[in-house]
């Protein structure tokens, strides 16, 4: 008799990962608010949708059983480094708390990291919990030379991943758009 797999590889297999539509807004938004507790980030995502900023094929849902139950999204921020670069920013990534500890974030940052390595995006940054990005590839920015645009923000919270079309001399401030100061 063989055994049965893990609940969270069961889960990994019969997730799907696919860009999101416009019909996923009114669902995404749910997903945010229940996994986040509060509103903001739906909020900010709805922004994010509506700015310049905003990079379609890196907006993403996860699916199980035609539900989402995850979501991330990478948008557009500008690194003040000479000469000034355009880079991503990941925020949010979100799972509602039922489908939480399964792997389905990890799979939406592995997915979405993948995606934007193919774009030939240089480099990602996050403000995150120290002790789960550096399992994606991400390290303290401060080490690579680039800063939070503000200074409330943890050293070891603010992290980047460089991505192969990364170039050394992209060193400075990030600034983030509009929509994030209200978050």
């Amino acid at each position: 008799m063989r055994a049965a797999w893990p609940t969270c590889w069961r889960t990994i297999l019969s997730l799907g990962i696919r860009l999101e539509t416009h019909w996923d807004h009114d669902p995404v938004r749910r997903l945010l608010t229940a996994a986040f507790g509060r509103s903001a980030e739906a909020k900010l995502v709805d922004q994010l949708r509506e700015s310049e900023s905003f990079v379609p094929n890196l907006c993403l849902v996860a699916e199980q059983s035609s539900v989402i139950v995850g979501h991330i999204l990478f948008s557009h921020v500008t690194l003040e480094s000479d000469p000034p670069a355009q880079v991503l920013a990941l925020a949010p990534v979100a799972v509602y708390p039922a489908f939480q500890r399964r792997g389905i974030g990890s799979a939406l940052i592995h997915e979405g990291l993948s995606r934007a390595d193919a774009r030939g995006e240089p480099l990602v940054v996050v403000i995150g919990h120290p002790d789960y990005y550096p399992r994606f590839g991400f390290a303290k920015a401060s080490s690579m030379g680039i800063e939070p645009p503000w200074p409330v923000v943890p050293e070891e919270a603010f992290m980047a991943k460089p991505l192969s079309s990364y170039r050394e001399q992209m060193r400075g401030i990030v600034r983030y758009p509009a929509a994030f100061d209200a978050v």
